[in-house]
């Protein structure tokens, strides 16, 4: 996958392989020690349901980075 600044990502609407949408990236964790990414932080969209993601303590979905397949006009992960 090609470099894409971090910039550009905030607000990002993100779908699920599937064509569901999931909502919007709110951010990004890393580890600090390694630098690798971890999760993908997004705002849920109202509409959706049933999703195997975990949820953060402020309901927010948590997107394992490994599963984005994608990144055009929306952010695509595999569900």
């Amino acid at each position: 996958m090609a470099d894409i600044l971090a910039e550009n990502l905030s607000g990002k609407d993100v779908m699920g392989s599937d064509g569901a949408e999931l909502g919007s990236l709110y951010n990004i964790t890393m580890d600090l020690s390694s630098g690798s990414l971890n999760h993908l932080v997004i705002d849920p969209a109202e509409s959706l349901r049933n999703t195997d993601f975990e949820y953060s303590d402020q309901g927010r979905l948590l997107v394992p980075v490994e599963r984005v397949k994608a990144v055009k006009d929306h952010m695509i992960v595999k569900r």
